[in-house]
């Protein structure tokens, strides 16, 4: 397993998972390829929580020479993938080639950033749609978001979340992260696991991640 925790968060330290992740910084990277780069970030991330949050159980097994013992990982289809609209749609892509029977939900919610950021380092968020799937007490729970800045989005849906069912598990993935998010969400939400791929160096004055990836909808979706 490549998953290390740290202060703030777990970081995949996968090396692959870091070699993408350098691709999606570049500011050289096309649309088409910024996007293909967030679906095989999810289903690297996607295979690294299976192998850290997912049990396995031997079973028998039939070979076409004879019978033999293998593994197989209990929980696959107790699972949710939440996909926070816009941005994190092709990293749930990406997850849902890991998780291929998960039960999905969306939340569209976005940070109203034409009021400025409160002087607690939050943002105003507008939620303008929720379709969520039943969360059972069994459930391993993935809230993708590739972004984890201020943590004023993510808080707000983990509202949406938890007030539809309480997990097993909660997971909070982001591609890039910002301690101040990171820490605003583990005070709302210390349920929550905070995975990512990086734990960048700080907010810029709008609240943006640096070094970051820039806006990742607006990469993904060419709508800059």
């Amino acid at each position: 397993m490549t998953i290390e925790h740290g202060e703030h968060a777990s970081v995949v330290t996968h090396s692959l998972a870091q070699n993408v992740l350098t691709q999606l910084r570049s500011v050289e990277t096309s649309q088409i390829a910024f996007r293909k780069g967030l679906v095989k970030l999810g289903r690297i991330c996607g295979y690294e929580i299976i192998d850290g949050r997912l049990p396995t159980e031997s079973v028998a097994v039939q070979t076409p020479l004879t019978e033999t013992t293998g593994q197989r990982v209990d929980g696959l289809d107790d699972v949710v993938i939440i996909n926070v609209l816009r941005a994190a749609t092709p990293l749930v892509e990406g997850l849902l080639k890991a998780f291929p029977t998960a039960r999905q939900g969306v939340v569209s919610a976005s940070r109203d950033e034409s009021a400025g950021m409160n002087e607690d380092g939050s943002f105003p968020i507008t939620i303008e749609y929720v379709k969520l799937p039943e969360i059972r007490s069994d459930d391993l729970v993935i809230v993708a978001d590739p972004m984890l800045a201020t943590g004023s989005t993510i808080e707000a849906v983990l509202d949406e979340v938890t007030r539809n069912g309480s997990p097993e598990t909660l997971v909070v993935l982001s591609a890039v992260s910002a301690r101040p998010g990171l820490d605003r969400v583990s005070a709302a939400a210390p349920e929550a696991e905070l995975i990512t791929v990086s734990v960048d160096d700080h907010l810029d004055e709008d609240g943006y991640i640096v070094p970051g990836l820039g806006d990742a909808g607006d990469r993904a979706f060419r709508t800059a």
